[in-house]
């Protein structure tokens, strides 16, 4: 799997993103003295290098490193979304209590799981996210198995609030992972991968239901849970061994006895991280109180956590209950599930396109916009939709909300391009994914038992939360405009009369 670096375009920075005061980050010449050791050793601001010598760098890594943690996230996704299969299975009813009680125990889930997301970011830099991450797969692996063993009401909800506890701090520690490695104008699209990997493991869960549904000696949702527990166990102890800290630490465990970089690659590699933000120079160092503060106080990371939390609460809904609504159409268990896949590779595929399509053109905020209308069409057409309307109908309605183009690798690419220090971007990391899921609080009680099967009334609830996200996208980028206009303006102050007019001309080529 290989992309083409991100190259830097005449209008860069212009397009939603905040631009940074020339005092800052345009300076390239000696380190700060918080700067990591390893880094310090091969940056080298007077270092050449062409293009080609950058993309072989980045092949490396796209190669050697970033199918890696894909496979994490696939594990991830793969035991977020056997719950909703094994609701499809009536786990409620063999456990002897209804939906309600799901819809409780994922409002639990989602204020631990969003509060671990914080701590999970801030954990990954005191202990390495590249030990870190394999340290929660471990613990969310044995928690899955533990799922097989549920008697009663107390022990589903006491177990899914561990599942969260300890899933919660993984993906925050990947974005933070990532920024070791790859620039900011890389990130869109191997997010968007990363958010499609999980969609994929969506997918397949829901063909693997299909099969370990049938096995006979217990319920079908047990042998999921078990399964998938044991895959997830294995895969954590594989990832101990091979995630490096560092670009420089690459040799050794499962990584091989070699480096994955020569002495000139390395220098390159590290040189250009640290060109493309000089705060990366001290990415291993703690996040501090003034960091938080300084995140917190930020308006436009507020935007991004409102447009995840809103635009992500339809999904709660979708997450939870895909196959059973499937399933209400008059599909039974098994078809329900499988066909729950195509949905899932469909919003990868679209996902995948709107990323590079935002990244092509260097611009977020139209796009993400388009995204949510999708997703706002597609709650149209499930709520107003008769019911006398046949089940493949009904079923189109469903592929199409659940296919929609994702837009939160936009957004978070989109936070960490305005975070303009690894603090901040650490910080603002655990705020968005821990937004992405607090959604859950609230979306989780969107359907409720006396409005099935149709959720006409729920759905109602989807199209609120799906127009006032599209509305939000529009906000956020007039906000970004308003800031760069700013910013740009009080920069315009120590250029001179020639640099003016050739910035005059970036300023409104966008």
């Amino acid at each position: 799997m290989a992309f083409r670096p991100a190259e830097k375009s005449a209008t860069d920075g212009l397009n939603e993103r905040s631009i940074i005061s020339s005092s800052s980050s345009s300076e390239y010449g000696t380190l700060p003295p918080s700067s990591s050791k390893h880094l310090s050793r091969y940056y080298v601001p007077s270092l050449e290098y062409t293009s080609e010598e950058e993309a072989d760098v980045v092949r490396i890594l796209d190669r050697r490193l970033f199918p890696f943690i894909l496979l994490t996230t696939f594990v991830l996704n793969m035991d977020r979304t056997n719950h909703s299969n094994a609701v499809s299975d009536n786990m409620p009813g063999d456990l002897g209590f209804t939906i309600d009680t799901v819809g409780t125990a994922a409002a639990m889930s989602s204020v631990l799981f969003a509060t671990f997301c914080l701590s999970g970011s801030i954990l990954a830099k005191l202990v390495g996210p590249h030990r870190w991450i394999p340290l929660l797969m471990f613990a969310w692996g044995v928690v899955t198995l533990l799922h097989a063993t549920i008697q009663n009401k107390a022990q589903y909800l006491t177990i899914r609030c561990w599942i969260s506890i300890t899933e919660g701090g993984v993906i925050p520690a990947t974005l933070v992972y990532f920024g070791t490695f790859y620039k900011s104008t890389e990130l869109a699209t191997r997010l968007a991968w990363f958010w499609g990997v999980q969609h994929i493991a969506s997918a397949l869960s829901g063909v693997m239901a299909y099969f370990l549904f049938r096995l006979p000696g217990m319920e079908g949702w047990r042998w999921l849970f078990l399964v998938d527990g044991i895959w997830t166990v294995i895969v954590a102890a594989l990832t101990w061994f091979y995630l490096p800290q560092n670009l420089e630490n690459t040799r050794g465990g499962l990584r091989g006895r070699l480096p994955w970089f020569t002495d000139r690659e390395l220098k390159i590699a590290v040189t250009r991280i640290i060109k493309d933000d000089l705060s990366k120079s001290s990415y291993e160092q703690r996040v501090r109180w003034s960091d938080v503060k300084e995140t917190l106080s930020d308006p436009a990371i507020w935007g991004h956590m409102f447009i995840t939390s809103i635009g992500h609460t339809p999904q709660s809904p979708l997450h939870i209950y895909l196959p059973t609504i499937i399933k209400s159409f008059n599909f039974d268990v098994f078809v329900a599930n499988a066909l729950t896949a195509p949905p899932y590779l469909l919003q990868t595929i679209f996902m995948i396109l709107l990323v590079r399509s935002s990244d092509r053109r260097r611009e977020r905020g139209y796009h993400g916009s388009f995204a949510a209308g999708w997703q706002l069409v597609g709650w149209v057409w499930l709520r107003f939709m008769p019911g006398s309307a046949n089940r493949y109908t009904k079923y189109l309605a469903a592929v199409f909300v659940a296919s929609w183009p994702s837009n939160h690798p936009l957004n978070i690419a989109w936070l960490s391009e305005n975070a303009e220090t690894v603090g901040k971007k650490t910080v603002a990391s655990g705020l968005i994914i821990g937004s992405s899921n607090i959604y859950g609080l609230w979306g989780s009680q969107i359907y409720k038992a006396d409005d099935a099967p149709d959720f006409r009334r729920g759905n109602t609830i989807n199209i609120v939360f799906a127009l006032a996200a599209f509305l939000l996208w529009f906000y956020q980028k007039a906000l970004y405009k308003r800031r760069n206009t700013r910013n740009w303006e009080a920069g315009r102050l120590w250029l001179t009369g020639e640099e003016r007019e050739q910035d005059q001309v970036k300023q409104f080529t966008t």
